[in-house]
This record gives C-alpha cells, structure tokens and sequence, in this order.
C-alpha cells in the first residue's frame, strides 16, 4: 500500500516532464463586410525539468476546431429522370470548421490508441453515433461531409506543417478561410514520443463579427420582421437602381 501511494504521488511528476508553454499572434479574429480568411500564428516552447529523455523524438500535433453543431447529410439518387433527395443522416457533432497539423506523418506522430482517446483526427472530431438503422452505408455520409469540407476549404489536415527546433520551439501557421462561424475556437497542442499523448495545452480564439457584419446579425436575431423589411427595401433598391442604369445606357 506505501508503495502504490508513493507512485501515485509521483505520477503528476512524471506527467509534467514535458510542458507546453504556448503563445499566439492573436487570439481575437474580427469578422467583417471585407473579411476575406485569416492566418493564426501559434508558437510555443516545451518547459522541462531536466534533459529531454532519449529514445522516441518529440512530435507535435496542433488543432483548431470551430464551434459543434448537428448537421444533416442528405443523398440524392436519380428518380424518374428528376434528382431528389432519398435518404438522411443527422451527424450528431461536427465542427464547422477543422484543422490539424503535425511535425511528421500523422500515423507516426499518434497512435491510432490516442487519436480514439483525444478525438484528433478530423474523422474522430465528428460525433455521429444515431444513424438509422435502415441505412446499412451511413460512414459514408460522414465521409461525404469532410470531402465536401475539405473541398470548401473548412477541414485540412496538414502533415509537416509544425516546425520544431531542437525539440524546444515550436511553431504553426493556421489559415482561416472567409467563411468562419463565430464562436470560440478549441485550440489544442499535444507533445507525443512514440505515438503516445505526454502533455496537452488547450486555449481558445475567439472568432466575432463586428460593424455592419454585427448590426445585421444582431437585427436579425432581436427584430427579425425589421430585417426581413428592410432585407426587402434593399432588393427593391438595388433592381431599381439597376433598371435606371440599364435604361440610362440604352439612351
């Protein structure tokens, strides 16, 4: 018994011989009428008690995950000459927007074990677990939501894109494509030697719209029937005005 309370004792020492200590160029995206993507620095430094342990090199693993939300996934199929939709599959959680990025492959930089544990990779970050029975295929759904994803710029899995020196410093370039979701963005950083986790850093960046962006999105949540008007009064504005050119070019 002395012994296993002696171990237990020195397990927070073990697990905290390597340390994250983490930084960013900005933890605040603004979201604007012109806001066309961005880029997030993340750069750190691994904090130790004593030399670095031989063996198995240090890797880093870094995540950026937008807010989690249901999505329904819909498959079309060719009926009578029309396309409609025939079957659907509700994903439970699925972030709206996802990147990874390794120091080396990242079948190498985690084991499949750990990737289960943390949820990592971009199939692990997707929740989808309430799928109809009668639908024998429904991997395939969430298959098709990260190609579509992916394709769209919100999921990448960027292998090598983490520069480590020395095992020590560390650094990461995050590119944020136009169409982010506002909310807080989980930003995690794991050390790994032979595959398994030994440290994990988690923050947040927070992605807000602001100016006009904010007006109308505020107006459309507080006084929906005044958005949808003056939606209205817009559209009517800008035919006309594009009818009077029309007519004034003609002339």
């Amino acid at each position: 018994m002395i012994r296993l309370l002696c171990l237990l004792l020195l397990l927070p020492g073990l697990a905290a011989a390597e340390e994250v200590v983490l930084g960013l160029s900005r933890d605040e995206v603004s979201i604007s009428t012109t806001f066309d993507g961005d880029e997030i620095l993340i750069f750190g430094a691994i904090k130790r008690e004593e030399p670095a342990p031989a063996g198995n090199p240090l890797e880093v693993v870094v995540t950026v995950a937008g807010p989690s939300v249901p999505v329904t996934v819909r498959r079309k199929a060719r009926v009578a000459g029309i396309w409609v939709n025939t079957d659907a599959v509700e994903v439970d959680l699925a972030p709206s927007f996802y990147a990874v990025a390794t120091t080396g492959p990242f079948d190498e930089v985690l084991s499949a074990v750990e990737d289960l544990r943390h949820r990592v990779s971009i199939p692990r970050a997707i929740r989808s677990v309430g799928a109809p029975a009668f639908i024998p295929d429904s991997e395939s759904f969430t298959d098709a939501l990260i190609r579509i994803r992916t394709e769209a710029g919100l999921y990448r899995r960027d292998e090598g894109a983490v520069d480590l020196s020395e095992e020590t410093l560390f650094q990461a370039s995050v590119r944020l494509p136009a169409n982010l979701v506002e909310g807080q963005y989980a930003t995690r950083i794991f050390l790994t030697r032979g595959g398994r986790v030994v440290d994990v850093y988690v923050t947040q960046i927070a992605v807000n719209k602001v100016g006009l962006e904010r007006w109308l999105f505020d107006l459309s949540k507080s006084h929906a029937l005044i958005y949808g008007l003056l939606s209205l009064v817009i559209a009517v504005a800008a035919g006309w005005g594009a009818s009077a050119a029309f007519q004034a070019l003609r002339r």
